[in-house]
């Protein structure tokens, strides 16, 4: 069996679990989210957890129960405590700032760029470098991170671009002047 489908995924007190016909639903503080679940596994919701069982032993059904496990168990982080992730702008001139559903970044491009805000992630931008989004469903929000920091990633030899807070950049050393 999965190690990590095994564990079973605690309820915290504010936090209402239903799972209806392969779909959970997830309500809590924050939000409420939905998910299908996948045919090879079931949920078994009690009081205070849920645990995660197998259809059967074989190898693709015992890694899809321990991602189920661990989609089920970010809903419920989710809804209970939210997600955040930082970025930070790093370059002479690059910045961002947020226009109504929209973050304007200067990246050093010969136009601005407007990336479109999606719905359930809210975005902070403090000194126009470092930008807070949060929200409480982990994959849509680790998917606008990325999103974002392809669109000028952080180069090896100045630093300069946009990269995680606790991303570190192995720099370069650059070209020596010829005697």
């Amino acid at each position: 069996m999965s190690r990590v489908g095994k564990k079973p995924i605690p309820i915290p007190n504010k936090t209402k679990v239903a799972c209806k016909d392969r779909v959970i639903i997830v309500e809590g503080e924050k939000g409420k989210l939905t998910r299908t679940i996948h045919g090879d596994v079931n949920l078994d919701v009690r009081e205070h957890e849920i645990r995660v069982t197998m259809e059967s032993e074989s190898r693709e059904v015992r890694a899809i129960q321990g991602l189920t496990r661990s989609l089920v168990s970010n809903m419920v982080t989710g809804v209970s405590q939210g997600f955040e992730r930082v970025l930070e702008i790093n370059g002479i001139g690059y910045r961002a700032e947020k226009s109504g559903d929209q973050i304007v970044l200067n990246l050093g491009y010969s136009h601005p760029i407007n990336f479109e805000i999606p719905e359930g992630i809210s975005v902070e931008i403090d000194r126009n470098n470092t930008i807070k989004l949060s929200g409480i469903d982990k994959e849509a929000l680790g998917q606008m991170a990325a999103s974002i920091r392809r669109l000028r990633p952080p180069e090896p030899y100045k630093g300069k671009g946009i990269k995680y807070a606790q991303e570190k950049i192995q720099r370069k050393a650059g070209k020596t002047g010829a005697k």
